[in-house]
């Protein structure tokens, strides 16, 4: 079975039908585990849950999904993210609240768990470094965990030896699941931030083993004209570009 691994979809239509055509053509996939923060930053919020909502999916709490139901302080965010909040808000009808505030802190499907942030703290914690991660392989028990938040695909792997390693992920990789624990991170797909300003996704393959990455180009223009339209604030409409 095909799973689609997505996160960070923050509500950009555009870059989110892009990775979904891009999964089609790839051979399709049966599902999509998606790691939460399905709203923010970006101009279609209520689109994204709906289109989202169309499949077979399973979908965890993200810090701006919170934020959208008043689960999380503003002062908590930047002054920008804190206004596209407040926007977001405002255009979610009470079926998208409903659907936010119904999506779990964590999941565990077969051999992988599903968080936003960290098994450790899934809203908040970003896992970015072999030291936080180390301490995370501790907070759950399956053999893999999928985590999203920081926008930036990499994996951290538990060696037999205790030790964790960090392992950068480029576009087409093929991560081969073998004997080592693993914490998968798919990337973004609404707004990446690791210098790369393509929509970042994985697919695993459960009868393989395997989850492979993917980059895929979408109307960024498209994207930043309507956050224009809706008076968004400018650094979030420029960061696209620039993949940061």
């Amino acid at each position: 079975m095909r799973y689609a691994i997505i996160s960070d979809i923050h509500s950009n239509l555009a870059a989110f039908q892009a990775v979904l055509r891009d999964i089609d053509e790839r051979g399709s996939a049966e599902r999509i585990w998606c790691l939460g923060d399905v709203v923010g930053y970006g101009p279609d919020p209520r689109e994204c849950i709906d289109l989202l909502r169309q499949y077979d999916h399973v979908c965890v709490a993200g810090n701006h999904d919170w934020v959208a139901l008043g689960r999380v302080d503003l002062d908590d965010f930047n002054p920008e993210a804190a206004a596209a909040s407040v926007w977001t808000t405002e255009q979610l009808g009470s079926e998208e609240l409903d659907y936010l505030d119904n999506l779990p802190l964590s999941l565990e499907e077969g051999d992988f768990t599903l968080v936003h942030g960290s098994p450790r703290e899934p809203i908040w914690e970003y896992l970015l470094s072999v030291y936080s991660a180390r301490i995370s392989f501790d907070y759950f028990q399956t053999k893999y965990c999928l985590v999203g938040h920081s926008h930036v695909p990499l994996v951290f792997e538990l060696s037999a030896d205790g030790a964790c390693l960090l392992h950068e992920v480029s576009p087409d990789t093929m991560l081969r699941l073998e004997v080592n624990r693993l914490i998968i991170n798919p990337g973004g797909v609404g707004q990446p931030r690791d210098g790369d300003p393509r929509a970042s996704y994985a697919v695993y393959d459960s009868e393989q083993g395997v989850v492979s990455y993917y980059r895929v180009p979408y109307d960024i223009a498209a994207t930043q004209k309507r956050m224009k339209e809706h008076g968004l604030p400018q650094r979030l409409i420029a960061r696209l570009r620039y993949g940061w």
